[in-house]
């Protein structure tokens, strides 16, 4: 079997991706004949090289994009960089039904040490890292492709939120916060506050729920649970070389950015 006609058995299966590793062992092509196929395979465009040592297949249907729904690779991607993952921030909201923001941009979650973002031809994706990884608040969703793994309403926001000064700040996604607000459910927040570390985010969280007028019992868990230890001042929207002042609301956020939904 040849490099293109393994390529055609993947597709066959709803497989759309694939490592040197694997086409290796697969065809009867040796190193250098196998590299040169895969290398004019790529000059038509039939399939892309995403990272060194994995390919992406790109069916007639997605040709003229020249691109490919994340959900249909990227588990088999992050099996073969053997790291936990999901889907998270701007991405998942659009799956959410919290799509106001429309992004080309694809955002992961991973563990640390950090993976350099892919930018090529029309592929965008964003890798952010956490030190503190919970397999909890996340959700298994189906593609073509099989199943591949998001965070849940919660945790999107609350990831949002906690990386607001690298996603182009909480005005821009106050309108998705609003729309995932609808989605969250009292067992998902219940479940994040059994792991979440950053309590200045929770505080947040619960600050902006109350703003997009979210159900009162979603905060309301937010609130008991912070009661149960010392939370101090922070600011809305975090910024270096500036302090919050005196805080005047039960979630001592201090209000330092004007809060406009471009919804």
């Amino acid at each position: 079997m040849n490099a293109k006609e393994y390529i055609k058995h993947l597709l066959s299966i709803e497989n759309y991706s694939f490592s040197l590793e694997e086409i290796t062992q697969h065809t009867d092509g040796e190193g250098t004949s196998l590299k040169f196929e895969l290398a004019r395979l790529i000059e038509k465009k039939e399939i892309v090289s995403l990272r060194k040592g994995f390919y992406l297949i790109i069916p007639p249907r997605y040709g003229k994009q020249g691109q490919l729904p994340i959900q249909l690779y990227i588990e088999k991607l992050f099996k073969y960089l053997n790291r936990n993952y999901y889907l998270g921030f701007y991405s998942a909201a659009k799956f959410h039904g919290a799509s106001h923001q429309q992004t080309q941009r694809d955002y992961l979650m991973t563990e640390k040490p950090k993976l350099n973002d892919i930018k090529k031809n029309t592929f965008d994706i964003r890798f952010f890292t956490t030190s503190k990884w919970s397999h909890r608040n996340l959700l298994d969703r189906k593609s073509d492709a099989g199943v591949f793994k998001i965070s849940s309403p919660a945790l999107t926001a609350v990831d949002l939120i906690h990386h607001q000064t690298k996603l182009g700040g909480l005005n821009r996604m106050l309108a998705i916060l609003e729309e995932l607000s609808e989605e969250i459910n009292q067992n998902d927040i219940a479940v994040l506050l059994t792991w979440y570390p950053h309590k200045s985010t929770l505080q947040r969280f619960g600050f902006l729920l109350e703003e997009v007028g979210a159900d009162e019992n979603l905060s309301n868990q937010i609130k008991i649970h912070l009661k149960k230890s010392k939370f101090f001042p922070v600011l809305l929207s975090p910024k270096t070389r500036q302090k919050p002042g005196a805080v005047d609301n039960f979630w001592k956020v201090a209000i330092n950015i004007k809060l406009e939904s471009d919804l």
